[in-house]
């Protein structure tokens, strides 16, 4: 995704993002604008990410939080690219979706609270969690591209 439209997007800046949502709409693409900030769903089987095989790191893509490590996502059939790790404890947060007749755990980006997708028990070892992520907000940064970026930024923060 080109950021240049987003000025709170980075891979390093962990400070939280607070923005109404006329000042999202300004800066985020329609598709992604849908899913994190309206709570949308992409269609299953339609994220670039979902046959996606390559080692780096995936970020949100409406701020550049470091949502997942690439060795903790694994095939789960549902349609929707699926991980059983969060980076860290914070890049997360959890809230009950008890929204379409189901009783559901949101989740959303923990720096800048937009909607990522769901997380369910039903994952493999070692946590035996699934997050179902919307495909449209994240971006991905292969493993040696990231690791240059991260300490280069370091002694910035």
């Amino acid at each position: 995704m080109s950021n240049e439209k987003n000025p709170v997007y980075s891979n390093t800046d962990t400070s939280k993002v607070v923005l109404n949502d006329d000042e999202w709409q300004k800066i985020l693409p329609k598709d992604v604008y849908h899913i994190a900030r309206e709570k949308g769903t992409e269609r299953p089987w339609t994220s670039k990410f979902e046959n996606f095989s390559e080692i780096g790191t995936y970020y949100c893509a409406v701020c550049g939080n470091p949502l997942f490590k690439s060795d903790t996502k694994f095939e789960s059939g549902c349609g929707w690219p699926s991980f059983y790790e969060p980076i860290s404890k914070g890049s997360i947060i959890y809230a009950p979706d008890n929204s379409h007749g189901m009783r559901r755990t949101e989740v959303t980006c923990g720096r800048c609270k937009s909607h990522l997708g769901h997380v369910f028990d039903d994952g493999p070892p070692p946590t035996g969690l699934r997050y179902c992520i919307n495909g449209v907000v994240l971006d991905f940064e292969k493993a040696k591209e990231a690791e240059k970026k991260y300490e280069e930024g370091k002694g910035k923060n």
